[in-house]
């Protein structure tokens, strides 16, 4: 953090990283990209679940394949400095709609600028651009400053209709979630959506990891792992290994693959605990 030439505004170099959309592409099952684009005619898509499940990935994923401008910001807890937060957030959106926000911008390097007229000016711009595109907002759970949360709610309360935010979180953040709701604007993915189903784990380790496991092997699988797409990839792994020591892969016997010592202590496929019940009641669009 630095003055700026007038001596009274803190002003920050920010880390081109953070707006970096992650390059990793899967393949996605078009289940979840049919619940993405049924809440892309909304304000918010709120991706909810504990850590790999897979949330960055989905969005970032949809991001590629997408063909709207899109800004991306990677949040840390040194945004909940509300200042620092409205730089990263205007710099996301100037990479998705490069030359807009300039007033918006003027404000926030400006001494001790209103706040409200910022955010107003802000939304203004916003609403002039006359293409629609999105914002995604990756680990907001680390946001915990009051200032922030108001500051996005009132972004989303003014949120013109060509203007879009994804967001992913480990908790349900402090928002207006109700309000966005009851006025078809939230569609919310939860660690019960982001589960794959019995098929989809077939699917992804024939098709894409290019494993033949047999009806047994598969079962086994799913009653330890439960659809955890992080476990599935770790189970992958473990297999490779085994695979990578012999001549040709051998489905292991079922009774293996539930023991506890199948799996080296590094690669366990045990889904992770929660710190709440808020990522994972029933998904709910409204858009």
């Amino acid at each position: 953090m630095r003055r700026d030439s007038a001596g009274a505004r803190p002003t920050y170099a920010l880390l081109t990283t953070k707006l970096n959309v992650p390059t990793t592409r899967t393949n996605l099952v078009t289940r979840l990209i049919r619940h993405l684009d049924e809440g892309a005619g909304g304000k918010l898509t709120l991706v909810c679940a504990p850590t790999d499940f897979g949330k960055s990935t989905l969005l970032g994923d949809r991001v590629l394949r997408s063909e709207l401008p899109v800004g991306w910001l990677s949040l840390d807890q040194e945004d909940n400095d509300p200042a620092r937060f409205l730089s990263y957030l205007v710099a996301a959106l100037q990479n998705a709609v490069s030359d807009i926000v300039k007033n918006a911008l003027s404000l926030l390097h400006s001494p001790q600028p209103p706040t409200r007229a910022l955010l107003t000016d802000l939304v203004n711009e916003v609403a002039a651009i006359p293409k629609d595109f999105a914002l995604v907002l990756e680990d907001y759970h680390l946001i915990e400053d009051e200032a922030v949360h108001a500051t996005l709610a009132f972004l989303l309360g003014h949120l013109s209709p060509q203007m879009h935010l994804d967001m992913a979180s480990r908790t349900e953040p402090s928002l207006p979630l109700s309000r966005l709701l009851a006025s078809g604007n939230l569609t919310k993915l939860t660690a019960s959506d982001l589960r794959f189903t019995s098929e989809e784990a077939a699917g992804f380790l024939g098709d894409v990891m290019g494993f033949d496991l047999s009806a047994q092997v598969m079962a086994a699988l799913e009653e330890r792992i439960e659809g955890w797409i992080a476990g599935l990839q770790l189970a992958a792994l473990s297999m490779r290994k085994r695979e990578d020591t012999r001549a040709s892969f051998r489905p292991l016997p079922a009774q293996n693959v539930t023991s506890s010592t199948t799996w080296p202590r590094r690669y366990s496929t045990s889904r992770p605990k929660t710190h709440g019940p808020s990522c994972f009641g029933p998904r709910y669009s409204t858009g």
